[in-house]
């Protein structure tokens, strides 16, 4: 009976199935459940260096381009900025492209890679060389051919930084707009540098928060209905910020606080093609004592770049030291979403998210849904 009973359960099963199967209307296709996480792993697994941190990725016509730094510890002289690339469906062993080599009679450490890749013209790579966040200065080098190799370095007009952590984006007129910011002695402070010339010549905002009432650093731009634009960033608020531009990122309005928790950690994020906003970040409410604050690492997804939903954990572990931080997000041509991230001070992981698959939860009061 019992065989019996568990056939005929099969076969109720099958024809519930089929029946829902028919049900779809002329010209629909049934939903099939699509998974959101569809590839994950490691960059590298042995590398010339103990440490690496902030990573950042970008699309070139012939694949992905990772890099990061990576040394003894951040802060050591050693620390230098280092670069993979997908081939043949694997990431190469990482290559060192730039060091904190010739300054005065110095070494400096090397901070925080940005690639970026224009639309038409060289892989440009951004990078930060000097003792601490607060006395850096930028650099910049370019790529003909996909990341193999590099220009010599050179060293971006006082006054300007480059992108400061995140990816620049480009204005319908050509125009390349650098989120960028300064941790000086005015306090963290977020401001945006343009160059319509592929680094050769720049122009920059003033700081558009005082630092003292929202400290702010490491921005990233959302592109907005209407041809505006929305920066979102960290914060010493435990909050992540937010702030608009009706002008092309000429001037900006007034930085406010979102819902999101922020634990002076970095995020990431980008502007999907489908129009909605996809943000990588640290969904705790800790500090960043003891390492707690840096797991689990989340993905939101937006309509309007205000109201977030809950759309997949990439890591929880709070006991991880160093845990999981600095995302870079990117979408290739195909759609797919692509995020690199520090796992663990130890690696760089890569993640691919098919945004089709997103199963959304809403976050109320900024809590994510257990």
């Amino acid at each position: 009976m019992k065989r019996a009973g568990h056939f005929i359960f099969k076969v109720i099963g099958l024809i519930a199935v089929i029946f829902s199967a028919a049900s779809v209307g002329p010209g629909q296709a049934a939903e099939i459940p699509r998974p959101a996480i569809v590839k994950s792993g490691f960059i590298f697994t042995n590398a010339p260096f103990p440490s690496c941190h902030a990573s950042t990725i970008a699309e070139t016509k012939s694949g992905l381009v990772a890099a990061w730094f990576g040394g003894t510890r951040e802060r050591d002289p050693d620390v230098c900025i280092y670069v993979s690339r997908i081939e043949n469906g694997r990431w190469t062993a990482p290559v060192e492209v730039a060091d904190g080599v010739g300054f005065a009679t110095n070494r400096f450490p090397c901070w925080n890679p940005v690639l970026f890749q224009p639309k038409s013209g060289p892989l440009l790579l951004f990078y930060k060389v000097g003792p601490s966040p607060a006395a850096w200065w930028g650099m910049m080098t370019t790529s003909d051919d996909a990341g193999k190799t590099w220009a010599k370095p050179t060293r971006l007009p006082d006054g300007i930084l480059g992108p400061i952590k995140n990816k620049p984006v480009q204005l319908a007129n050509g125009d390349i707009l650098c989120p960028s910011s300064t941790e000086g002695d005015g306090g963290w402070r977020v401001h945006f540098e343009r160059t319509s010339d592929l680094g050769k010549t720049w122009q920059a905002t003033p700081p558009v928060n005082d630092g003292k009432a929202i400290g702010a650093i490491q921005p990233s731009i959302l592109f907005q209905p209407g041809g505006r634009l929305e920066a979102v960033g960290r914060t010493r608020q435990g909050k992540i910020f937010q702030i608009w531009s009706d002008d092309g990122g000429r001037h900006w309005g007034t930085m406010t606080l979102t819902a999101l928790p922020n634990p002076d950690s970095g995020i990431d994020a980008v502007t999907l093609k489908d129009g909605r906003q996809l943000l990588v970040y640290n969904h705790n409410t800790r500090d960043q004592t003891e390492n707690k604050g840096r797991s689990p690492l989340n993905v939101a997804v937006s309509e309007d770049g205000t109201n977030w939903w809950a759309a997949v954990v990439l890591e929880d572990d709070p006991r991880a030291p160093s845990g999981f931080a600095y995302p870079a997000v990117i979408q290739s041509s195909d759609g797919l979403v692509h995020i690199t991230y520090t796992w663990k001070r130890q690696r760089i992981k890569h993640v691919v998210l098919d945004p089709t698959g997103f199963k959304l939860r809403p976050m109320l009061q900024g809590a994510w849904p257990k």
